[in-house]
């Protein structure tokens, strides 16, 4: 298994950078970040330095969105990143959540998404598209490649992902919700025609490794707050009683609204309706041999990758912890 961090993009830069470059000494392979360039700062000009001060990290968004940039533009930019520092990039892409809704957008739908991955990976490894009835390429990417990998609950979303996507990203580290939704997206490549295993999973989610499990669920209440949203379009779209899992749409009956000046940040006054043991199943809390076996769970169910969310009041202790009790157990 792969570990990555995902960081906010929170001002000083120099903060960020120096958080991948510990998570690169503790042996994590991906660095990822927030993209809602209003909320944060814009985290394409902070990847060039992240870049430039490690070896090896990968980088990209959890997520970005067809929406808020220019198709174009976003191939140009992870291809000259790549052309730089020697395709070091990923593309973490969704339907747009906070990036969106705070500029008054909705989320992009699930045609246009599939359409910009496609489009945004063509140009970015040097083919020709079409946009705007024009033909267009980036005449200078040589050997150029970049990952797509999607994230989404929703059985249209997962189809979307087997069908079209290199990555599938699940934001919740629930053990019942990972398996229904990495089958979903299985199913849909081979129907596809794709190999399955072709697929990298990726699950994100918060950690936090102590003893003291009261004050973690405070800390990270705020996840179940941050998946609610997207819930929430899953229960408009489908009904309460749809073929999403109850383990993933139950939580958010006493849901009443979302303020988007506190996404992802420990206290958010937003997730109070979020109980305690959604907290349990979505995050990994308590001392490192508990992370070690949800882990290990999640592997046995094909989990690739683990990247946790580091918003929390002991991000360094919980790097530190997963770089010397945690990976050695888990990377292969």
């Amino acid at each position: 298994m792969d570990f990555g961090i995902v960081l906010q993009t929170d001002p000083p830069a120099s903060g960020v950078v120096r958080m991948m470059k510990a998570a690169e000494d503790q042996g994590f392979r991906y660095g990822w970040t927030f993209d809602s360039c209003v909320l944060w700062q814009e985290p394409f000009v902070i990847y060039d330095r992240i870049l430039a001060e490690t070896s090896s990290l990968v980088v990209g968004p959890m997520v970005t969105s067809p929406g808020t940039r220019d198709w174009s533009v976003m191939a140009s930019t992870f291809a000259t990143l790549n052309d730089m520092y020697g395709n070091r990039t990923v593309c973490g892409i969704g339907r747009g959540d906070s990036a969106h809704r705070v500029v008054g957008k909705p989320p992009s739908t699930l045609a246009t998404v599939r359409d910009c991955m496609r489009t945004v990976k063509d140009l970015a490894e040097g083919r020709e598209v079409t946009l705007n009835d024009t033909a267009v390429r980036l005449p200078w990417v040589r050997g150029g490649r970049l990952e797509m990998w999607m994230a989404g609950y929703g059985p249209k979303a997962l189809k979307t992902v087997g069908e079209h996507a290199d990555g599938f990203i699940l934001q919740c580290a629930d053990p019942a919700i990972a398996q229904w939704t990495i089958g979903a997206v299985r199913d849909a490549a081979r129907a596809a025609g794709r190999d399955p295993g072709g697929i990298t999973i990726c699950v994100a989610a918060p950690a936090y490794v102590g003893e003291d499990l009261a004050h973690q669920r405070e800390q990270l209440r705020w996840f179940g707050g941050m998946v609610g949203n997207h819930v929430a379009d899953l229960v408009a779209r489908y009904g309460a009683s749809g073929p999403v899992p109850r383990e993933l749409t139950d939580y958010i009956r006493e849901r009443e609204g979302y303020d988007y000046a506190h996404h992802g940040r420990a206290g958010n006054p937003s997730t109070a309706f979020v109980p305690d043991e959604i907290v349990d199943r979505f995050c990994l809390l308590g001392p490192a041999p508990a992370h070690i076996a949800r882990l290990q769970e999640l592997a046995e169910l094909g989990v690739d990758q683990f990247a946790l969310y580091l918003m929390h009041d002991e991000r360094e202790e919980t790097l530190s912890a997963y770089g010397s009790q945690v990976l050695p157990k888990l990377i292969a």
